[in-house]
């Protein structure tokens, strides 16, 4: 394997996640755009197929794109310590640049922008009632779902999530409607992360960009959307090989 080639695709491949996936929050958020007050459930589509245009470009490593998908391979010894610490750190950087990238595309919507929150909107979860502990519980729950079917996919079909060149064409699609499906029935109290490096990465951008009148990062709420995931991305693991162990 080349291991450099592996950190160029799960770069890649967030990268295009979080342009497509923030591009269409900004597209929904932002006023003056064309899609302004769209909705939610336009977000939840547009975040289906920012994931499928991601695994696309990213099969080479087995468009892993989530921290939480990449420790549950690393549970289940799918794949090894220094491809999952790769994988992590494209993870991150990639959803830094797609961030970055979405905020030059929405530029000058981001000027007109009177209100902070939707500024940080573009780049981050918030929750709509603020609890910590229960936020956390919607976040290992929607998480526990995407990665435990995820990996379905591998031990019951011909996706093999994590396997250079196991996801991409068709294998695609059904995760992309899996993270409708997540958005528009999870989606509600925490606007599902779902995945560490999707919500950190841009959360870091938006600290550092040049952004008009921008407001807070919120990074009190910045472990949710991290530790959440990850727990439910080890939950996912540990059940998967409870299921195979008794198949």
């Amino acid at each position: 394997m080349n291991l450099g080639l592996y950190f160029l695709s799960e770069l890649v491949g967030t990268a295009m996640l979080l342009l497509l996936g923030g591009g269409v929050v900004a597209n929904v958020a932002l006023t003056k755009t064309k899609g302004f007050a769209g909705g939610f459930l336009l977000v939840n589509f547009g975040w289906g197929l920012a994931v499928f245009a991601g695994v696309i470009v990213s099969a080479y490593s087995g468009a892993q794109l989530n921290p939480a998908v990449s420790v549950a391979l690393l549970v289940k010894g799918t794949i090894h310590a220094d491809q999952f610490f790769i994988a992590i750190l494209a993870q991150l950087l990639g959803a830094i640049i797609g961030a970055v990238l979405t905020w030059l595309a929405y530029k000058q919507h981001f000027d007109d922008e009177p209100d902070p929150a939707n500024k940080l909107g573009v780049f981050s979860t918030g929750p709509a009632i603020r609890s910590y502990a229960w936020n956390l519980i919607t976040e290992i729950i929607a998480t526990f779902v995407l990665v435990f079917v995820i990996l379905g996919f591998g031990d019951y079909g011909d996706a093999k999530v994590g396997v250079p060149g196991g996801l991409g064409g068709l294998s695609a699609l059904p995760v992309a409607l899996l993270v409708v499906g997540i958005g528009a029935s999870l989606g509600g109290p925490t606007g599902y992360a779902i995945n560490p490096a999707r919500d950190l990465g841009p959360r870091i951008a938006h600290a550092i960009l040049p952004i008009k009148g921008k407001g807070s990062s919120d990074w009190g709420y910045a472990w949710v959307p991290v530790v959440g995931p990850l727990i439910g991305g080890v939950l996912a693991a540990l059940a998967s090989n409870v299921f195979l162990s008794l198949s």
